[in-house]
């Protein structure tokens, strides 16, 4: 492997000391992905498409930035992909559906706007399950990223967040941005091998995203470690005037209380009537994983959930479908039109949840989340797998009988923050993660947790093998 293909797959924090050493350049950062990119998405179908005059043009003025002196933070300089949910002015923007022409933006997202007033560059869009409706990051219509921790055989990335994952994992780009309304940072962040921060609703700004269920619908980052994700969100984070629901998100910086000790903490871990849905290899990496966090001094607490996961996967997929029909549901309805069947069978599920059913949906949402509040009362965090089994080849997707979300969509359905980190592999190689789950806005506090297991395990340092370029294709 090339020096440059392993700076290519680099956490943010390494590259920004490679940037400030001078011993690296944005503008060769930003090539070496390209080539990369020309090279093997083919293969990964990552990208929907890829900005390279803009991406070297931004690249070139962050050297010359760096050069005279300006520093605008961490992420200066740094190539990122965004998933094409995101509008960006004058870009196509697709939703992951070719049921209508690709439509050009005519505003640029709260987000990726706070992302290149950090000084990011943006590399072009990234694949979505249609609408953002799916957990294994399927795609019937645009095509499936390929997960690249199995060079030969197609597995599934999980999802919606696919193609973002799949981009950073293959180092196609140094982090991305997802959005989360059941899991779809979380999950595809876990089969992959790396970190995915669910944010709290309303943290990060939603304006100018596709949304599919604003109830649940929240932005956030997927890197190589947590530190680079609490980059970001520092980055992302606070109120806009744009998206009402940010009026009331705290100020705050989750990177500066990244090193403080977590030695006291009270951890609530999976609870054993919850075990029996998890696949034994997850199982035991999880477990391993506790015993590293206990190690560090937290306490572990086992005791039931007050709603079960089955019980908040249900309420949350019931919102979705409501919520996604009322706003797709028309576009679904035509049989003229071209859609993933299993995406369409979810969106016009909710063409039989009337106004009655959904208030009594959203009732059950608010009962439980008080009683999550209330259970969590003596509760710093909860650490649950981050999703149930492994990623599977395609042609092993149960796209109905397997619960992926279950461990995903009750962090939303409560409104709680939680990021998953990388914890080993199962039996079959491939990544398997764990997510630490939070209150509301606890976000420094779950980051800090994550950071701290980072510190004594090296899972996210790993990278898929069988994706090297030689030197002279990236020259």
């Amino acid at each position: 492997m090339s020096i440059m293909d392993r700076v290519t797959s680099h956490s943010i924090a390494q590259l920004q000391q490679a940037l400030q050493a001078g011993s690296l350049t944005s503008e060769a950062l930003v090539r070496a992905q390209l080539a990369r990119i020309e090279h093997f998405d083919e293969q990964l179908n990552a990208y929907v498409e890829t900005y390279p005059s803009r991406a070297l043009s931004a690249a070139i003025a962050a050297d010359r930035q760096r050069a005279s002196g300006i520093h605008l933070g961490p992420l200066h300089g740094i190539p990122l992909a965004i998933k094409d949910l995101f509008e960006i002015d004058g870009q196509a923007i697709t939703g992951g559906s070719v049921a209508q022409q690709p439509r050009v933006s005519r505003v640029t997202a709260t987000a990726v706007q706070r992302l290149e007033r950090a000084g990011a560059i943006i590399l072009g869009k990234t694949h979505t399950v249609e609408f953002a409706f799916g957990g294994w990051g399927t795609n019937a219509v645009m095509g499936t990223p390929w997960n690249p921790w199995d060079r030969n055989v197609h597995h599934a990335p999980g999802g919606s967040s696919s193609g973002s994952a799949v981009a950073v994992a293959s180092g196609l780009a140094s982090a991305a941005l997802g959005t989360d309304t059941g899991g779809s940072v979380r999950i595809p962040a876990g089969m992959c091998g790396l970190v995915g921060l669910k944010t709290t609703r309303g943290l990060i700004s939603r304006h100018g995203l596709i949304e599919l269920c604003p109830s649940l619908d929240s932005v956030g980052p997927i890197t190589h470690t947590v530190e680079d994700a609490a980059w970001m969100l520092d980055a992302l984070l606070g109120p806009d005037p744009l998206d009402p629901v940010s009026a009331q998100a705290p100020v705050f910086s989750a990177a500066n209380g990244l090193n403080k000790p977590v030695a006291g903490l009270r951890i609530w871990v999976l609870p054993q009537a919850e075990r029996a849905h998890v696949a034994p290899g997850v199982l035991k990496a999880y477990d391993l994983g506790l015993e590293q966090l206990a190690a560090l001094g937290v306490q572990l607490i086992e005791q039931p959930l007050p709603t079960t996961l089955e019980q908040c996967m249900r309420i949350a997929g019931g919102l979705m479908s409501a919520e996604g029909y009322a706003s797709l549901g028309s576009l679904f309805e035509r049989d003229d039109l071209r859609f993933d069947p299993h995406v369409q069978r979810r969106i016009l599920s909710g063409r039989d949840i009337d106004a009655a059913s959904y208030i009594q949906l959203h009732n059950q949402r608010r009962a439980a989340r008080y009683a999550m509040q209330e259970a969590m009362t003596n509760i710093d965090a909860c650490v649950f797998p981050t999703n149930a089994i492994g990623s599977v080849p395609l042609d092993e997707v149960d796209e109905y009988g397997t619960p992926l979300a279950l461990l995903g969509r009750f962090a939303n359905l409560l409104n709680l923050c939680s990021v998953a980190v990388p914890i080993g592999f199962d039996e079959k190689g491939m990544p398997v993660s764990m997510q630490i789950v939070g209150r509301a806005f606890a976000e420094p506090l779950i980051l800090r947790i994550g950071h701290a297991y980072q510190q004594v395990s090296d899972w996210h340092t790993l990278r898929p093998e069988g994706w090297a370029l030689a030197d002279k294709a990236v020259a």
